[in-house]
């Protein structure tokens, strides 16, 4: 169990959607989802769904018989997540690990991750799992963050953190922009049983519609909130640095870089 991961609880989940989403992750979730539907599967299974925003885009993207399982660490970002579907959709939400999955052998066609895998603390692990539940010919494809100097929000959130804590700065987000190395990636994705590896570079510019409810997100929808508080400090204080900084520097817009990943088993 990744620890990071586990601490989105609380306010968090909601700040998190609502303040990221639509600034850092709508877009690549349509990538993604897209990417699956390209399988044509009957089965999906999400790994780290975190709020369901890609979650959605798969039920969106594939056929409405394919049978798609949403899953995370933590229950109540998937509270979330159910939110954004009907009752009859065909959709199961499960809490569950992704580096020791309660499913049967070749269960899914697909699995899919959105900006997860760089939490999970045994990342080999991760990926011999996944490998097992696939079926055959089936498809994993997910996405990470490439390094900050293609995602300055990144670094713009982290040095207003440090600046309040220059001998103890919050290491929140050195994490999610940590794990972009596509021959390491590949490497382990082979060792873990997967034939073919494929990485894309995917480069998006993404609006800036209000930097106030990005800033929100980027310090009250994720565990760097409770790493401000926890060391006396205020996190509306951060905030407000956050949001000028992001105003000055970037203005209405901003560069993001992923790197898309998709292994095959056959």
């Amino acid at each position: 169990m990744d620890e990071q991961a586990s601490r989105f609880v609380g306010s968090i989940p909601e700040n998190y959607d609502a303040g990221l989403g639509p600034f850092i992750f709508f877009d690549y979730a349509r990538d993604l989802a897209h990417r699956v539907a390209a399988v044509e599967p009957t089965s999906v299974l999400e790994l780290a769904a975190g709020t369901g925003i890609l979650s959605r885009a798969l039920g969106d993207a594939n056929s409405e018989n394919c049978r798609l399982v949403v899953s995370d660490l933590n229950a109540p970002m998937l509270e979330v997540a159910k939110s954004k579907f009907a009752v009859n959709d065909q959709v199961n939400f499960d809490v569950a690990d992704a580096t020791s999955l309660q499913y049967e052998d070749s269960s899914f066609d697909a699995v899919a991750c959105q900006f997860g895998v760089m939490f999970f603390p045994d990342k080999l692990q991760s990926y011999r799992e996944v490998h097992r539940v696939l079926k055959t010919g089936g498809r994993y494809v997910f996405n990470v963050w490439t390094s900050w100097a293609e995602n300055p929000f990144a670094r713009i959130a982290h040095e207003a953190v440090q600046a309040l804590f220059p001998s103890d700065p919050p290491g929140f987000y050195k994490v999610p922009f940590s794990y972009h190395d596509p021959e390491a990636i590949s490497d382990s994705l082979l060792s873990a049983g997967f034939d073919s590896v494929t990485t894309e570079h995917v480069a998006i510019t993404s609006k800036i519609t209000s930097a106030s409810v990005f800033a929100r997100g980027l310090i009250f929808g994720n565990p760097v909130f409770e790493e401000i508080t926890l060391r006396g400090g205020d996190p509306e204080e951060v905030f407000e640095t956050v949001k000028q900084t992001l105003e000055t520097q970037l203005g209405d817009s901003m560069p993001l870089q992923a790197l898309v990943v998709q292994a095959l088993k056959t």
